[in-house]
């Protein structure tokens, strides 16, 4: 895939506002991290900061929609019955023209934007930059929350966007897969999956607004041989996808997600590594 198949820019997104076949979506998810449970009970969430200040015409994009209401682990992919089931009530069809965008985090609009992949949605794209972005070239902001109208939507599942526990802990016995650790290097080395190499795009002290230019691409990833599967992980199946997303616009499409990510590793008494000392 090229990077015009999956990045809009925010000039071309403001000259499409009012295509009745446009559907945009805010795509943010509230971290708290740092704090109690009980000072983050008193921050405001990712929808009520969504009906704060969003693009004209756009909805919320809920995660928790799309996660799996039994698993212990959060976000967690929902089945592909009530994903389908989700799409479809959040007014997507087949035929839509989709924009996600997440302020401050762009870990949250690729999430998004691998989700509706996965099901099928042909024509998604991430408005890089975010909300500053937009601001920039001049659009405005609206309040309130806006809703689209259900669709039918029928799905066409791709599996081999996202990896099992099963497939990671298999991957160690595979020279043609490499499994890549999205998060920072001193986290890394502070605990990780055995045989993973951190691959660590995103700079998080820097801002997590923008996606990395192609030259920063071509500087950071590590050359995909062509044949290997690449396995992305994070903490929970976020940033993962921003690894991912930098694989397919480098060319190279035989990437998956590990959706549990280390939250479900360690939840399942999976073994770590450790580079701590050394």
């Amino acid at each position: 895939m090229e990077r015009k198949d999956i990045f809009i820019e925010a000039e071309e997104l403001l000259s499409k506002l009012g295509d009745p076949n446009l559907r945009i979506y805010d795509a943010k998810i509230e971290f708290y991290l740092g704090m109690s449970p009980e000072e983050a009970a008193k921050m405001p969430g990712a929808r009520k900061q969504y009906q704060a200040g969003h693009i004209p015409g756009a909805a919320f994009f809920d995660h928790q929609v799309f996660s799996d209401p039994l698993s212990e682990y959060e976000y967690m992919m929902t089945t592909d019955t009530m994903l389908t089931r989700g799409i479809g009530k959040m007014g997507i069809s087949n035929d839509s023209e989709v924009v996600v965008y997440a302020p401050h985090l762009i870990p949250n609009a690729t999430r998004a934007w691998w989700i509706l992949r996965y099901a099928g949605v042909q024509n998604v794209r991430i408005m890089d930059g975010g909300l500053a972005a937009w601001q920039a070239a001049g659009g405005e902001l609206e309040t309130g929350e806006n809703k689209y109208e259900p669709a039918e939507f029928t799905p066409t599942f791709n599996k081999a966007m996202w990896a099992s526990m099963q497939d990671v802990q298999a991957a160690g016995e595979k020279l043609e897969v490499e499994v890549q650790d999205a998060l920072p290097q001193d986290w890394h080395d502070q605990e990780h999956i055995p045989g993973s190499t951190c691959v660590p795009l995103l700079n998080f002290e820097a801002g997590l607004e923008s996606f990395p230019s192609q030259d920063e691409l071509d500087a950071q990833l590590p050359e995909a041989k062509p044949g290997k599967q690449i396995i992305t992980y994070c903490g929970g199946g976020i940033a993962a996808t921003v690894n991912a997303v930098a694989y397919l616009v480098s060319g190279h499409d035989n990437v998956a997600v590990y959706d549990g990510s280390l939250f479900e590793w360690k939840g399942e008494g999976q073994p770590l590594g450790s580079n701590a000392g050394e």
